[in-house]
């Protein structure tokens, strides 16, 4: 599929001090919106809490070996099984993914790729992996053109991110809503604050049951996640 450039279709934007930040102030002030009217519910209970914390400490956006294995062993020593403790790991693995939704969608937007119409095996990869699902549809609401884009410009690409994803979500060693609130508090957390991801994930989880005690410990996590050393 060809496509068209329309440099005129996403206009320059300053960036570094003259551009927009999205601030740990405005992730507490976003949580905070989206909590409007949302029942307390329980505390998060210790194994949820365990997991997060390896969640947020073993994020690329932390990498910091000391708390990767701080957080790991303190799992361990809770109870948690290696093979929870892995599917989460696995889970914030796809936090590279954001590259690829970020810039993808940012280059189709330009290209003009995510308004063309679909060829034949596109439109089969996009009914069998996007279709109707109403997750899917979230997450082009609140990243618009990625997905539409991506399939235009990389069916391999496509097909390869809806693989990966889904990795984590087979084996079902954690509960849903604690990898929902997992990917949200290494979304809001400090070395990372992406705006799209906490909104995704803090919608999901409050889907799933997750109450307004449970989310705003999630990110009180995330604020603790360690300092970023690079291994």
């Amino acid at each position: 599929m060809e496509v068209a450039i329309h440099p005129a279709s996403l206009p320059a934007r300053p960036y570094g001090d003259g551009g927009l930040m999205f601030s740990l102030d405005d992730v507490r002030a976003e949580a905070i919106a989206l909590l409007e009217g949302i029942e307390d519910g329980p505390s998060l209970d210790d194994r949820a809490r365990a997991l997060i914390t390896v969640a947020v400490n073993v994020s690329v956006t932390s990498f910091n070996a000391d708390a990767m294995e701080d957080a790991i062993q303190a799992g361990l020593d809770e109870g948690v099984e290696a093979e929870a403790i892995q599917e989460i790991i696995a889970l914030v693995s796809g936090l590279g993914v954001h590259s690829l939704m970020e810039g993808s969608r940012r280059l189709a937007l330009r290209l003009g790729a995510a308004d063309q119409p679909l060829d034949e095996a596109r439109q089969a990869l996009w009914d069998r992996h996007v279709g109707d699902d109403a997750y899917w549809a979230a997450m082009e609401a609140e990243t618009p053109g990625f997905l539409k884009g991506l399939v235009a410009m990389s069916p391999d690409a496509f097909e390869a991110f809806f693989t990966y994803c889904a990795v984590p979500w087979k084996t079902r060693w954690v509960r849903a809503v604690t990898k929902e609130l997992a990917a949200m508090a290494c979304d809001a957390s400090s070395s990372h604050r992406y705006r799209a991801g906490l909104r995704l994930h803090l919608r999901n989880a409050l889907k799933l049951g997750a109450g307004r005690i449970a989310v705003l410990q999630a990110l009180e996590l995330a604020a603790a996640a360690p300092r970023h050393r690079g291994l």
